[in-house]
């Protein structure tokens, strides 16, 4: 498969980006990888990248946007950051990649299992660490069951992956009320903004759309 070229970017719409998204991740869960020469795909993206998904994960080792959707070089913008939280620079990464770059969806990936989450649950304390969870308590407030203080903590898986799903909506929240650009971008149809949940156990990604 080839790289985007200004030309398949253009024919991209958020609708067509997302189902190419659901597509790539069927073939990864099923171990069917597109055939792609990816020496051939360096040297296509040389001059130019014309991504057409914009995707906000987790710094875990095991959700790789690239391999999880099956997309090859040039295909995606993958932010990284550990409990995939917005602050002002990854927003203007988005903005950039939307506005500038022409990427026509914004996915919020969170996954099962997070341990930036479950170091928000059990208010972990360790350097620059305790401030970064600070970014991810709002969703461990949020997240109403359980009501028992025992079972509010990363011993409670259930408990994780509510507070993961909950910080995926809440920055998604996020992204609409801080940066007016990709709002307006999301209200005229030129860009959809999504939230998704990556299960570490079956390699399967549910979207909220």
């Amino acid at each position: 498969m080839k790289a985007h070229t200004k030309e398949t970017q253009a024919t991209m719409t958020p609708e067509k980006s997302l189902r190419f998204l659901k597509e790539g991740n069927l073939r990864f869960q099923n171990n069917l990888k597109t055939n792609r020469n990816l020496l051939e795909q360096v040297n296509d993206t040389s001059d130019g990248q014309f991504p057409f998904a914009t995707i906000l994960s987790c710094i875990d080792s095991r959700v790789s946007a690239e391999l999880v959707f099956d997309q090859g070089l040039g295909d995606i913008f993958s932010i990284r950051i550990a409990g995939n939280f917005i602050n002002q620079d990854i927003l203007g990464s988005m903005e950039f990649a939307c506005k500038l770059a022409g990427t026509k969806l914004v996915v919020v990936l969170g996954h099962t299992a997070c341990g930036a989450v479950k170091g928000a649950c059990d208010d972990a304390k360790l350097g620059n660490l305790t401030n970064m969870l600070e970014k991810i308590k709002p969703a461990v407030k949020a997240t109403e069951e359980p009501k028992e203080a025992d079972q509010r903590n990363s011993k409670n898986a259930s408990f994780v992956d509510s507070v993961a799903k909950k910080n995926v909506n809440l920055n998604i929240d996020r992204i609409l009320h801080e940066s007016d650009v990709l709002a307006e971008m999301q209200q005229k149809g030129e860009i959809m903004i999504i939230g998704a949940m990556y299960d570490v156990s079956t390699g399967a990604v549910t979207f909220y759309d």
